[in-house]
């Protein structure tokens, strides 16, 4: 029986994490590293990508990080990107879909064309890139999935009807996935973090105090999250010691899906 330093380990493995430059994305690719693993991180900018994996690697005596610049919206390249970096680094283990894009907007002030841009980051790409990374993963019989969803996928959270549709849409990926996948050695999971403390939701809440109250009012632990948290939820789903968890979707919210 493997023994703890084992069991949670990810040493040896490659993980590829979209939108890892920073906020959660990063975090998550730092606790892989930390846990043994070489990431893979990508995003559309070259500079916040070169400073992310500068800063990942400053503590460390190998080289865990590396990038790719690379848009998921664009379709038609992820397939490229999946064979370039299998090619370049090695198969891929982990892929944790972390890139996505949020709009605060009232649903009747919702266009077509904003509605279809999230989705297409949100949900379309995750698909695509997911099938891409699947079809290695199921013939090495081997691999973890990790989908990053949202409060937004669990109750009515107003003026995000985009984000909170194509979140809802990948929670139903991960059971449809799970079940299609977990018997050829590869697991879907999904975690879906509360209020985290990053830039994003700063700006957010930061101009919106009654939103901030409320999500407050209703969060058992009364504080936000720190990015870290979704980053070692990640490791532990990433790792042996999830090897008969798949098809869940992981709240990480200091209670606030069960909160009144």
């Amino acid at each position: 029986m493997p023994g703890f330093n084992t069991v949670f380990s990810l040493t040896g493995k490659l993980a590829l994490i979209t939108g890892g430059g920073s906020g959660i994305g990063f975090d998550i690719a730092r606790c892989m590293i930390e846990a043994g693993a070489t990431v893979v991180i990508t995003g559309r900018r070259e500079q916040p990508l070169r400073d992310a994996v500068e800063t990942l690697s400053e503590a460390q005596t190998r080289k865990a990080a590396h990038y790719v610049v690379n848009d998921v919206a664009n379709r038609a390249l992820l397939d490229g990107l999946v064979a370039e970096i299998e090619t370049t680094y090695g198969p891929i283990d982990i892929l944790v879909n972390n890139a996505g894009i949020n709009m605060k907007k009232p649903a009747l002030d919702v266009t077509d064309e904003d509605f279809d841009r999230i989705v297409q980051t949100n949900l379309n790409a995750v698909f695509s890139l997911t099938r891409s990374c699947a079809k290695r993963m199921l013939d090495r019989r081997s691999g973890s999935i990790i989908m990053i969803s949202s409060m937004a996928a669990y109750y009515g959270i107003d003026r995000v009807v985009a984000y909170a549709a194509s979140k809802s849409a990948v929670e139903g990926m991960v059971r449809v996935l799970a079940s299609e996948f977990s018997g050829q050695g590869v697991r879907v999971n999904a975690i879906a973090p509360g209020f985290i403390e990053t830039a994003m939701s700063k700006t957010a809440m930061g101009g919106d105090p009654d939103r901030f109250a409320r999500a407050m009012r209703r969060t058992p632990m009364g504080a936000f999250g720190k990015p870290e948290d979704i980053g070692w939820a990640a490791v532990f789903l990433a790792s042996e010691a999830a090897r008969y968890v798949t098809g869940v979707s992981l709240p990480v919210d200091g209670g606030n899906s069960i909160g009144f």
